[in-house]
């Protein structure tokens, strides 16, 4: 936990004279009386280590003191607190099925679906620059990368139901030689994670399509049809996504160019490797090179810059609370604490927290990479680093002045990283394949 938010201390004083009497649980012991951001840590480690080594009693002890500082009205540490005690009570109901839900929560595992008009969406992303960098900084390097082409086909991979597009269109709309024509392709599933939005892709289309319109830039919207069975809903569509990147799927026009956009995305597809051959690669892996093959002129890839896929639940902890501290001291900056928007924005990063630690195996698919480590697999398949030019760097900093003076930027190994007090949250990259062709 970073410094800002372990200055917060909650008090607490005993009132299970029991907890403080086993020889087991020394570390609680220095625990009550005040707990700061780096005893929650401690507690939620320890409370990890004794659900993997099937201690009951001590998962238990250890969750009633997390339950007696959580609280999702309080403070930063006490609502990411009560968040990771959920999770971890998820997880502790099927190591033991009946004794641990008496800490209140939720261990269905089911999804939250918070459905959200186009307006309220809006609202939703523009409340931290969290998707807004992203959408910026991709944009403008895409809006470079086809300078001087008329026909462009994007392939949208992402989890805001194409929000980021009206900007582009915009631009496109201004440009001295007129528009290019625009046509944009997004699959029919996407991850069952937040942001949801009461409309379908076929009427999110048609809006972007009276946009397009509007500011007359030649537009057409594909959906690309093919659903998983809805029992597979939840875990990882690999498969299906992979078999809808094909040219025919894509129904790619040798008049056009490709663009590949993925925001939030390739966290979804599993990072193991399948089979025991060397020669067998991961789904992460396989999608790039199906990528590669389409020959893009461009691809951006915008994710979270954490790296939460360890297979170590403890390591996972750690990382995700050392991490998703974050959005909640932000949101504490300006907005109060029993805010509705405020609730349901945390309560998205909760889900996420449950799917990270709640979850294993195939249900578990909230697999974060670091920008880092991404380059490093983009550079390993074959991709070459755009860095991104002065431009695209102003037109971010105008969208940072917006938000609060918490918010920064750096240029880090040609990546754009959105942080907050300095430290990492979002990065940005762009790429094209080795030996690209127009």
């Amino acid at each position: 936990m970073k410094t800002e938010l372990r200055g917060n201390t909650t008090s607490m004083s005993p009132q299970n004279p029991s907890l403080c009497t086993t020889p087991q649980t020394s570390l609680l012991k220095g625990c009550l009386g005040s707990l700061d951001g780096a005893c929650i840590e401690k507690l939620l480690l320890h409370c990890a280590s004794a659900l993997e080594s099937n201690d009951v009693t001590l998962a238990q002890q250890v969750m009633w003191v997390l339950n007696n500082v959580a609280s999702s009205a309080g403070d930063p540490n006490q609502r990411l607190t009560s968040w990771f005690l959920r999770a971890l009570i998820a997880r502790s109901s099927r190591v033991f099925p009946t004794p641990m839900n008496s800490f209140g929560g939720s261990s269905s595992g089911t999804i939250r679906r918070r459905l959200m008009s186009v307006t309220e969406l809006a609202g939703y992303v523009d409340l931290l620059p969290w998707h807004r960098f992203g959408f910026c900084a991709s944009n403008s390097a895409i809006n470079n990368a086809i300078q001087g082409y008329f026909k462009v086909h994007i392939l949208d991979l992402s989890i805001t139901h194409c929000m980021q597009w009206p900007t582009l269109i915009d631009a496109l709309a201004k440009r001295p030689e007129g528009p290019p024509s625009l046509r944009i392709s997004v699959p029919s599933w996407r991850p069952l994670v937040p942001p949801f939005l009461d409309l379908s892709c076929q009427e999110v289309g048609q809006r972007l399509s009276n946009f397009a319109k509007f500011r007359e830039v030649p537009f057409e919207f594909n959906v690309i049809e093919d659903s998983p069975s809805k029992e597979h809903s939840n875990v990882h569509c690999d498969n299906f996504v992979l078999s809808q990147l094909s040219p025919s799927s894509l129904q790619l026009r040798e008049d056009e160019i490709l663009v590949v956009n993925c925001q939030n995305w390739l966290r979804y597809l599993p990072d193991e490797q399948k089979g025991n051959s060397i020669h067998n690669t991961s789904s992460r892996d396989a999608f790039l090179d199906v990528i590669q093959g389409l020959n893009p002129r461009i691809i951006t890839v915008v994710d979270e810059d954490s790296d939460l896929g360890a297979s170590s639940l403890t390591s996972r902890i750690t990382t995700c609370f050392n991490f998703l501290w974050i959005p909640f001291d932000a949101l504490e900056t300006f907005l109060p604490k029993d805010s509705c928007q405020r609730l349901e924005y945390e309560a998205d990063i909760g889900q996420k927290i449950e799917n990270i630690i709640g979850f294993e195996g195939n249900q578990r698919i909230e697999r974060l990479e670091s920008g880092l480590n991404l380059s490093q697999r983009m550079k390993n398949t074959g991709f070459l680093s755009v860095p991104f030019c002065e431009e695209t760097v102003r037109e971010v900093k105008f969208l940072l002045d917006e938000h609060a003076s918490g918010w920064g930027m750096k240029n880090e190994d040609d990546m754009l990283v959105l942080t907050w007090k300095g430290h990492n949250s979002v990065y940005a990259t762009a790429w094209v394949p080795c030996g690209f062709e127009a």
